[in-house]
């Protein structure tokens, strides 16, 4: 493929179920990477090649593949739906130019749904909307196009309308060119005619044709003055506004089909070509100078422009080891080529590039700009950083990783498993930044953290079946935080002798709640005497003590720390004694303050039938759980409300034994609030820790 403009990154994101990877199946099959459709509810889909994926029937980790259509090349990512793998959606969407957006045409917008378009818009995604399902019984397509513009807030309009629904869909009407598409249920719907509109239909198409105009009218003025001065507005000249609208996020096009019957893929992928960007549309990415971070620079999607890229993603091949999945924005790279990370200041050389097709991959001697490909031999390039020419760094922004809040403890079986074990972690957090480990001092134990409890199930399964590692699991915990209640200050002096050399280090350190979720340090005492790196040296010793807590062991969050005062010997100071010195003080004066146990709070939404409403409502009462909304939706009721995580283990098997398997909910994390006195020492007793 020589010219860019005929390539487009894409990702299909959406809320668990909604169809993302049956609905990329299709497209494998409709443009020939596939010689027959794979299911998911078969175990069989070529996107989720993981065991643990055909097990259980869901998308875990982001999987990358290449197709044509019409001599146009697609990268696609499918992505996970469950909100225990957003990581997977966060770092998809960071390095791609559009993305198609799945919506069950039950369902709507559903919470997963909110996270997702919210993530596409902090990475400022172009998007089209697909709503799937229509087949099924209580489709309502208009309904899910009310949604998507007020509780996604986005200027939406259908381009195409369907043609019946549930039982009797059969195809749709395409707005832009006023023709209906009705498929052959016999050949897998890989054939379609295109036919006329009947009277009635053209009534219909017009009206929802002119709703479409009307709001994407703003964002192209030849279209503008012809749909004012009632003139013909030719297929080309929609086609070209709707993209304009689209590439500058002002408009969402709404396609609508069933995947799973074959219906609408094709004209979905016509839409992809026609509406969603290339590199070329998206243009220069900017990024950081390496030697001055305040300055901007830029690289063009161009060959002839210096080689820089961006490692999304790092995953482990049993045949080819460590892969680095990778989006180059300019310049091209060769096999065997050394190139540059700024972050590590490393350099690394290029050991093989492959083209993915899901699990399975395809050997290249070249890749160029606007290529998503995956690399070989890289050593020490970990997830969101730059790769770049030598003679040219750059640094493009780094990625935000969610925060963990649940944990389980995990033993090794054997001496065997126990020298694989820290290892086989380190691979697998570097393969997820959303997962991490930790030996707690407290308690001696190995304490794995993630966003769920089924993302923790698929790492003990992982380390079980795919690494061979033994272990014992414990229940799961709540990864608490720690915080103080008011302003106190200490000074500290660390004064001893280590080797026959003096080591001292002097200062006073003031602790006071923030309302920010994390822990600053500030150097209000300036002096000019003291070198830099000891100032530097006491905020180390600050931020290395947040870890490990005062009173149970958990990180600190919530405090503001600044450095009031320092005393300093020319002859004897040394960085140690700082950073010793930091660490004690900040401890003191954290215990001084008033320690408080943080308690994660989620945010949640359940959708029940109505006659179960009142029996969700009460159970979440007993949870600790706070109502924030109710909204009926058909004959449903969408209950909002947030409430503490360790009050909602178990709660899915609750909540199916109350609604007789009819309510579904979905949870993430939403912010830390302060324990009461009573429920905190419960928590801490737990520990064996008595206050």
């Amino acid at each position: 493929m020589k010219n860019l403009q005929d390539l487009r990154n894409i990702g299909i994101m959406a809320h668990i179920d909604a169809g993302k990877t049956t609905t990329t199946e299709r497209i494998l099959y409709y443009t020939g990477v596939n010689y027959k459709i794979g299911e998911v509810h078969d175990g069989t889909a070529t996107m989720d090649w993981m065991v643990q994926e055909q097990e259980r029937g869901i998308t875990i980790t982001s999987a990358a593949t290449t197709c044509m259509w019409n001599k146009n090349k697609i990268n696609i990512i499918d992505t996970p739906g469950h909100v225990d793998f957003t990581i997977e959606v966060e770092r998809s969407l960071r390095v791609l130019d559009g993305a198609i957006g799945v919506f069950c045409a039950v369902g709507g917008v559903e919470p997963q749904s909110e996270t997702v378009w919210a993530q596409a818009d902090r990475y400022k995604v172009p998007r089209i909307a697909f709503v799937n399902k229509m087949d099924r019984i209580g489709a309502d397509f208009f309904n899910v196009i009310t949604e998507i513009k007020e509780r996604l807030g986005k200027n939406a309009a259908a381009i195409q309308i369907p043609i019946g629904s549930e039982d009797e869909f059969k195809g749709l009407i395409d707005l832009v060119q006023m023709k209906k598409y009705i498929w052959h249920d016999e050949d897998l719907g890989a054939k379609f005619d295109i036919l006329d509109l009947d009277e009635s239909e053209a009534e219909e198409a017009s009206m929802y044709r002119e709703e479409m105009i009307e709001s994407i009218a703003d964002f192209d003025d030849e279209l503008a003055e012809k749909y004012l001065g009632g003139e013909e507005i030719s297929e080309e000249l929609l086609k070209k506004a709707i993209r304009n609208a689209v590439i500058y996020k002002s408009f969402i096009p709404v396609l609508c089909g069933t995947a799973f019957k074959n219906k609408g893929v094709q004209p979905l992928l016509n839409a992809v070509i026609d509406y969603l960007p290339s590199p070329l549309d998206i243009g220069a990415v900017k990024g950081f100078d390496v030697k001055d971070q305040e300055k901007r620079i830029e690289r063009k999607p161009d060959t002839s422009e210096a080689f820089s890229g961006l490692a999304f993603k790092i995953a482990t091949d049993p045949f080819v080891g460590q892969l680095t999945f990778f989006r180059i924005y300019s310049g091209q790279l060769k096999v065997g080529e050394q190139i540059y990370n700024p972050l590590s200041d490393k350099k690394e050389r290029i050991g093989k590039i492959l083209q993915m097709h899901a699990n399975k991959r395809e050997e290249l001697q070249t890749a160029k700009a606007g290529d998503i490909v995956a690399l070989t031999g890289l050593k020490f390039t970990t997830t969101g950083q730059t790769l770049c020419a030598t003679n040219k760094p750059i640094i493009y922004d780094l990625m935000d990783f969610p925060e963990t809040v649940i944990s389980i403890a995990i033993e090794p079986k054997t001496t065997a498993d126990e020298a694989k074990l820290t290892k086989t972690l380190d691979q697998l957090k570097m393969e997820d930044p959303s997962f991490r480990y930790l030996h707690n001092k407290e308690t001696g134990q190995l304490l794995i953290y993630g966003m769920g409890e089924l993302h923790l199930e698929i790492i003990v399964d992982r380390l079980q079946r795919e690494f061979k590692v033994g272990v014992n699991v414990g229940s799961p915990q709540v990864a608490y935080r720690e915080s103080i209640t008011g302003t106190a200050k200490e000074s500290h002096t660390y004064n001893n002798e280590i080797n026959g050399k003096v080591q001292y280090g002097e200062l006073t350190l003031k602790v006071e709640p923030q309302a920010e979720q994390t822990v600053t340090f500030e150097p209000e005492f300036k002096s000019r005497e003291i070198p830099k790196d000891f100032f530097k040296a006491v905020e180390q010793g600050v931020m290395d003590s947040v870890l490990g807590g005062a009173m149970a062991g958990y990180p600190f969050i919530g405090i503001k720390v600044t450095l009031v005062n320092m005393k300093y010997d020319e002859e004897n100071s040394n960085e140690l004694a700082y950073t010793i010195a930091a660490s004690m003080a900040f401890k003191s004066a954290c215990t001084k303050a008033g320690i408080q146990l943080m308690e994660p709070i989620m945010d949640l939404e359940v959708v029940t039938p109505t006659d179960y409403a009142g029996d969700v409502i009460s159970d979440l009462n007993t949870r600790r759980g706070k109502i924030l909304s109710m909204n009926p939706k058909a004959d449903k009721e969408v209950i909002k409300a947030e409430a503490p995580l360790s009050e909602m283990f178990g709660y899915s098997t609750d909540l199916r034994s109350k609604t007789q398997g009819r309510a579904n909910f979905s949870m993430f994390f939403k912010e830390y609030h302060s324990m009461e006195q009573k429920l905190a020492k419960e928590v801490l007793e737990k520990r064996g820790i008595f206050i």
